[in-house]
This record gives C-alpha cells, sequence and structure tokens, in this order.
C-alpha cells in the first residue's frame, strides 16, 4: 500500500473519529462526558459549555473533511499539525483539573500524537510536488 493510501485512510479515521465523538456531545452530552476524563461536571445549565466542545469537534472534523474531499493535501497536513493543539488542549485540560491521567494519555495525548504524524507524513508525502511547483520552468535553449 502507498503512503498515500495510508495517509488517506489515517486522515478518513480521523475525520470520522472526531465528526463522530462531536456529534456525541452535541446529542448527548450527559453520556459521553465522563470519557472526557475530568472529575466533575458542570450541573445544571452547565451542560451547554459541553455542546460548545461538541461544536469544536464538529468544525474541526468539517475542516479536515474539506481539505480531504478537495484534494488539498499539503493543507490537510498543516491542518492535522494544527488541530493537534486542540487534543494537547483536552489533555492539559485534563490533567490542570486532576482529571484521569490514563485519559488525559490515552485518548487526548494519544490522539494528537496519531494526529501530528499522520499530518508529517502526508507533507512528507506532498513535498515533491511543492518543490516542483516551486521550481523554475525550464528556459528554451
Amino acid at each position: 500500500m502507498s503512503l498515500k493510501k495510508i495517509n488517506t485512510v489515517l486522515a478518513a479515521a480521523f475525520i470520522l473519529f472526531i465528526l463522530w465523538f462531536g456529534t456525541e456531545y452535541i446529542l448527548s452530552p450527559e453520556t459521553v462526558a465522563p470519557g472526557y476524563g475530568l472529575p466533575t461536571w458542570p450541573s445544571g445549565d452547565g451542560d451547554g459549555f459541553l455542546v460548545v466542545k461538541g461544536i469544536r469537534d464538529v468544525v474541526l472534523a468539517l475542516v479536515l473533511g474539506v481539505l480531504l474531499v478537495t484534494g488539498h493535501r499539503r493543507a490537510l497536513g498543516w491542518a492535522l499539525l494544527v488541530e493537534a493543539f486542540a487534543a494537547y488542549g483536552d489533555m492539559a485540560n485534563v490533567l490542570a483539573h486532576h482529571g484521569s491521567v490514563a485519559i488525559a494519555f490515552g485518548v487526548h495525548c494519544l490522539t494528537a500524537t496519531a494526529m501530528v504524524v499522520n499530518g508529517l507524513l502526508i507533507l512528507r508525502e506532498t513535498r515533491k510536488a511543492a518543490t516542483a511547483q516551486g521550481a523554475p520552468a525550464p528556459q528554451p535553449a
């Protein structure tokens, strides 16, 4: 299997995972929220803040999906690198609030690191094309 196919499968898996997870936070935040890793949850109208996380995740997935579907692979690589900061931020949030270390590292950090690896592989895959586009056109002799 070629590097491009592996990268495409990985990126598509991230997109579907993030889209699914975000949708779950929007539709039923109270059932999915314990898996986030924080020790306590907002009460009363605090569930609205969980929906915000869901909306963020859906938007992140849609950005990646648009880049993948439209063939903007180099931009997809960069977007994966940048969007990994959201997952690293979730990890830091869980750790800062004395949440589950296992979930912080096993879910958030692992996801972010895998996104970074996928982004770097896509940038490596597209490097030759980017270099060729920047090369001067051959001059007639």
